[in-house]
């Protein structure tokens, strides 16, 4: 049985249908004062983002008269209805901080330090929006804020890594470590087959590349180009983590947010770990050989061309 398909109108990638209440105008003539250089400058980023994907996406994907979603494909978009905002969530791209930000727009808590991890991510308390309606799914596509932020591939999957495997995990060890180690590593003692603890960069690596995989995908290393669809959403706002809190609080300030919310800093998963940073990163792909790092580089291919990444090694091609 093929999926259920949503046919979308067109919708322009700028300017954002909104009531424009008394609340609203004033909001908006706020926020044509007091942009100056800064907004200019945000908008013009903006609008070069937006272009670059749909130029990307035009060399992958021919455009077609009529446009079709599935169900799936809008399953890890987040609504939030107060201020008509869509946001794709990409982990490890600042998605729990996120999460929590959408929780405060709603008007589900007092303070974004108040909400920890497991509440963000585990509470229900947010809505998808393959839980709506044909009509009411269409209609948020149509006229909300559609938010995606993107991280450098390389990056993103070491801070995967990192996070899921080299801390305890009573998930991720013995679901995934315990597949990979089975699979890829040689002599594996029965410790690490018993407790899926201990998988190297390497080993994760050749999973990740594996066609027949012991063990499926994961949203934390899935490719943005596939959790969110953007060749076949148009989304308004490209965020990337690089300048999170610039574009994360220009965002915010654009769809009138209130001014005690503003887009937070800190790391709560494993606090006294340094961030997962491109040194860091050079450091694991360096336990690579150039073929394993081109492969990868080709796993994440339409991701760096979708969102203007540099290669991250000169020897790739």
């Amino acid at each position: 049985m093929s999926p259920p398909i949503l046919r979308l109108c067109s919708d322009p990638l700028v300017g954002i249908k909104q009531p424009v209440t008394k609340h609203r105008r004033k909001q908006l003539l706020k926020s044509a004062l007091s942009g100056g250089e800064e907004s200019l400058q945000q908008r013009r980023t903006q609008e070069s983002r937006r272009h670059l994907l749909t130029a990307t996406c035009s060399r992958f994907h021919p455009v077609h008269s009529i446009r079709r979603v599935t169900l799936q494909q809008v399953s890890r978009i987040y609504v939030e209805d107060r201020f008509r905002l869509l946001y794709c969530e990409v982990p490890k791209a600042a998605c729990s901080n996120w999460k929590r930000v959408l929780m405060m727009l709603g008007g589900r808590a007092h303070s974004i330090q108040d909400i920890p991890h497991d509440m963000a991510h585990y509470s229900n308390q947010l809505r998808r929006l393959d839980s709506y309606g044909r009509a009411g799914i269409a209609e948020r596509l149509r006229s909300y804020t559609k938010v995606l932020f993107t991280r450098e591939p390389f990056e993103r999957l070491v801070s995967a890594f990192r996070d899921k495997f080299e801390s305890p995990n009573s998930y991720y060890h013995p679901v995934f470590g315990r597949a990979i180690i089975s699979r890829y590593r040689a002599n594996a003692t029965g410790s690490a087959l018993k407790t899926g603890a201990g998988v190297t960069f390497r080993e994760f690596v050749q999973y990740l590349l594996d066609m027949h995989r012991p063990v499926g995908m994961d949203i934390h290393w899935e490719q943005v180009s596939k959790l969110c669809s953007p060749c076949l959403i148009p989304y308004n706002f490209i965020g990337k983590f690089e300048s999170l809190e610039e574009d994360a609080n220009f965002l915010l300030h654009s769809i009138g947010a209130p001014d005690n919310i503003t887009f937070p800093d800190f790391k709560d998963r494993n606090p006294l770990e340094e961030r997962t940073s491109s040194r860091i990163t050079r450091e694991y792909f360096s336990q690579l050989n150039g073929t394993e790092r081109q492969k990868v580089f080709e796993f994440y291919y339409r991701d760096y061309l979708m969102f203007s990444y540099p290669k991250p090694f000169p020897d790739l091609h």
